[in-house]
């Protein structure tokens, strides 16, 4: 699901071309071609596993149409220009102590609610389809309900780093809480997108550490295009409740990662705010 990473391893509409300024995003992939993908989504490196025929940043298959922008540092830095006006509280308390508290809702979508012209603020807002957000003088900025990471200066951290396996792996390593989250924090993530990431990596290694251990050096998917054990445990331990809290994630987000996916479960979206 996520790139994430344990503390202690080391020891996580058709839509081409960049993202033109002032442009709505995108938040439905155009009727396409209806045959199965035999390509998954994601940006493979040497890490993957997989090669650029196995794995790429497009889909045209199962009624997708999509291949987003390659987003610039010019686009993420224009994402931090915008003024949260309701941020979402911080993840004080481990989500994982009552996984039935935290269920994904997939039914909805969040959105990007733009504030009175001229003062470049907005607001987040759960919706119950794109449709909805659009008849409110939204955009849709994810699929899923919003959450703690659905901020844009939460956004701008996925555009700019593809794959965070490096720089989170350094964060998790960090046996002490607060310098962890620092440490988050400093590759870009708001606060309590922070904390939750941290949360994650906690309940993951207690439900996956001999088996991460075991696939320490894997590559992120297998042959076949499945996930690593290790990646697969974190999905199967972790994934709902960090889907729930954290609210945006690559997949329903749009963004292609080093993490190969299947394209069925790509949200196509392109991201430009006005």
């Amino acid at each position: 699901m996520f790139l994430r990473l344990l503390p202690v391893l080391c020891v996580l509409a058709a839509c081409q071309g960049p993202a033109a300024s002032g442009s709505t995003p995108v938040d439905a992939g155009v009727t396409a071609d209806t045959t199965p993908c035999t390509v998954l989504f994601g940006m493979p490196n040497d890490k993957t596993g997989l090669t650029a025929a196995q794995c790429q940043p497009s889909c045209t298959c199962e009624g997708k149409d999509f291949t987003p922008p390659t987003y610039t540092e010019a686009d993420a830095a224009a994402l931090l220009t915008w003024q949260l006006v309701n941020p979402p509280q911080e993840v004080t308390d481990d989500p994982y102590a009552h996984p039935e508290a935290h269920v994904p809702d997939h039914d909805k979508v969040c959105a990007f609610m733009p504030g009175p012209a001229g003062q470049h603020t907005y607001t987040l807002q759960t919706f119950a389809n794109a449709d909805a957000a659009r008849a409110a003088g939204g955009q849709m900025t994810h699929n899923d309900a919003c959450g703690v990471c659905s901020p844009l200066v939460d956004l701008a951290v996925y555009m700019r780093h593809p794959d965070l396996t490096d720089p989170v792996r350094q964060c998790g390593m960090m046996a002490d809480k607060t310098e962890a989250i620092a440490c988050l924090q400093a590759l870009g993530f708001d606060l309590p997108c922070a904390q939750v990431w941290y949360f994650n990596t906690v309940n993951t290694k207690a439900h996956c550490l001999a088996v991460c251990l075991a696939n320490l050096t894997a590559p992120y998917n297998n042959a076949d295009g499945s996930l690593n054990a290790c990646l697969q445990c974190d999905e199967q331990a972790s994934g709902d409740v960090f889907k729930a809290v954290a609210g945006r994630s690559r997949r329903n987000t749009g963004l292609p990662s080093s993490m190969c996916r299947p394209c069925s479960e790509v949200v196509p979206l392109v991201h430009a705010y006005h």
